[in-house]
């Protein structure tokens, strides 16, 4: 569970995430060794995965996204799957999902033409039996996170929670 000062500290460092825990401290009020503690235990809680860079992958040169859903041969798919969409650089995440397809898949490409060797890599894999393929005109909101955890600090009756 985390509370206000969490959520002010995960959404400082979003926006600036190259802030120091000094300069997040004086910004939010609190001791350098509470803006740590705090960080520390986000991160051992798997709340804060990494502090990677977010890439922009159109302008690294993939200006087109897709959304692809495969269906796999029933049985013990994981592994050779997984492995298979693993080894494709272009795809950048894999959800299992309820509906007509087994999994999500979204994927990036340089171009139209370039989606269609992407998903022939998909589709060339052990288990993937079939897919279905929607391009992204537009991303009208980006990842985003921050609401989620302003909304993850409140409790039912929309209250702040406060610790300490």
């Amino acid at each position: 569970m985390i509370d206000k000062l969490d959520a002010d500290l995960i959404a400082l460092l979003t926006e600036e995430p190259r802030l120091g825990v000094f300069e997040a401290s004086r910004r939010l009020g609190v001791a350098r060794g509470t803006v740590q503690a705090r960080l520390d235990r986000l991160q051992r809680s798997g709340v804060v995965k990494d502090f990677a860079p977010t890439i922009d992958s159109e302008r690294l040169g993939y200006p087109v996204t897709a959304f692809v859903t495969a269906e796999v041969a029933q049985g013990d798919w994981r592994v050779t799957v997984v492995d298979h969409l693993s080894s494709i650089p272009e795809v950048l995440e894999v959800h299992t999902i309820t509906g007509s397809g087994d999994l999500l898949i979204r994927a990036v490409a340089r171009s139209n033409a370039d989606l269609q060797r992407v998903i022939d890599r998909i589709v060339g894999g052990p288990g993937i039996t079939r897919t279905s393929t929607v391009i992204a005109l537009a991303t009208t909101i980006d990842h985003r996170s921050v609401p989620l955890v302003q909304s993850a600090a409140t409790d039912d009756n929309g209250e702040e929670r406060r610790y300490g």
